[in-house]
């Protein structure tokens, strides 16, 4: 087990009808302009705009809004809400949908405080942020966790690289309204792809070569038991309520550090294999995870199958046979079938994308950072281990 240090400075309100408490929070907090930053005509369609603006102008808080987010947000963006937020003197911002509207929106922030600097050298790390806008979330997605987070992920659109800010508590929201039912008009593609972004972000952290915590494990295994059983339910009952907030609060806490808690912070291979996929082929995060995640797997088992059988007895009852690797070998078939019950991809093919070794040379180069990074814990990876993963998930 390793030292850590643990802080959510967040302030959640779970419920029906939270994100009402919008203006109150805002003048709570001394807002005197906010920017509403929104993804697709949904937030529109559905009359949550119009809800919210209610209850800011109710409050008398004074607002503009940018919509337009995308999945896999881009940079063109973020530097179209700095602008924004300079001339309109924004001193808040409050995110409107999911993970990557909250990103886009942590992104503007940095760039809004830190005027001395290109707000993108701090997603190539060559700067580090010292202060962020004050930032407010209502997710309409139970899946990334940004709302709790202290990270983002933005999408450059020269050269197509998909890159993560420095971990900064700067960046975290003051405040999050946990609504489910807003969650309810989502396609189920998206809802069920959701539930696997919630799942890596605690199996990230779960995947580690060294000692943990037990009551971390514990915590660990029951979100991901949580999850898996509520993404079924969801398959047949989009509507059910009790389901969705399950799912919406596991997709806080999976992201907030506490399921790091003593790990040494996690792995993290699957995402940064994944950010290329949705760099370059804008594909849904959690699909994507979900098309590498059992490549992966199969690739490093072998560091520690001791580990993969405890979690293929602690969070799928597999009996745990006396040989480590057929136990561990039986958990990850079991998180692949159920990926497959919620028709979730298990190879680049089912993601939609059939690549030639080219393409995947290029994944891995670029993945690589040109060849000059390894990536992962479990088992570090280089370049070459990079590719024959690609391979292995084609």
């Amino acid at each position: 087990m390793r030292g850590f240090e643990y802080y959510t400075p967040t302030r959640v309100i779970f419920g029906k009808d939270t994100h009402m408490k919008a203006g109150e929070l805002l003048k709570e907090y001394g807002c005197k302009k906010v920017l509403i930053h929104y993804g697709s005509g949904s937030a529109v369609s559905s009359g949550l705009l119009d809800q919210i603006k209610s209850s800011l102008a109710e409050a008398g808080v004074d607002f503009v809004t940018l919509g337009g987010v995308v999945s896999n947000p881009r940079l063109s963006k973020v530097c179209e809400g700095i602008e924004l937020c300079k001339k309109e003197q924004v001193d808040f911002l409050l995110a409107v949908g999911g993970g990557s509207v909250i990103d886009s929106c942590k992104a503007i922030g940095y760039g809004v405080a830190n005027p001395w600097t290109d707000v993108w050298n701090f997603f190539l790390k060559t700067e580090v942020p010292k202060d962020c806008l004050p930032i407010g979330a209502i997710p309409t997605i139970a899946a990334s966790g940004s709302e709790m987070s202290g990270s983002c992920v933005i999408t450059n659109e020269d050269g197509w690289l998909k890159r993560g800010s420095t971990r900064s508590d700067l960046c975290r929201p003051k405040f999050a309204l946990l609504n489910p039912r807003l969650t309810y008009t989502l396609p189920q593609y998206q809802t069920e792809s959701g539930c696997v972004d919630i799942l890596m972000h605690t199996m990230e952290r779960y995947f580690v070569n060294l000692e943990t915590m037990e009551i971390t494990d514990s915590i660990s295994e029951s979100l991901m038991q949580t999850v898996i059983y509520n993404a079924r339910i969801l398959m047949k009952e989009p509507g059910n309520y009790n389901a969705r907030a399950e799912v919406m609060w596991a997709g806080s806490l999976s992201h907030n550090g506490l399921t790091g808690c003593g790990t040494g912070g996690g792995d993290w291979a699957c995402h940064q294999l994944e950010h290329e996929l949705g760099g370059l082929y804008d594909v849904a995060h959690g699909a994507g995870l979900a098309a590498i995640w059992g490549s992966w797997a199969r690739y490093v088992y072998l560091e520690n199958p001791e580990r993969f059988a405890q979690f293929a007895t602690n969070v799928f009852d597999i009996p745990c046979y006396v040989d480590f690797e057929k136990t561990a070998l039986a958990g990850i078939e079991a998180m692949e079938d159920f990926f497959r019950s919620i028709k979730m991809p298990t190879s680049l093919r089912e993601l939609g994308l059939d690549l030639n070794e080219k393409q995947i040379h290029e994944l891995a180069f670029k993945c690589s950072f040109e060849d000059t990074r390894t990536i992962g814990v479990f088992k570090q990876l280089n370049m070459k281990d990079m590719e024959k993963i690609y391979l292995m998930a084609r």
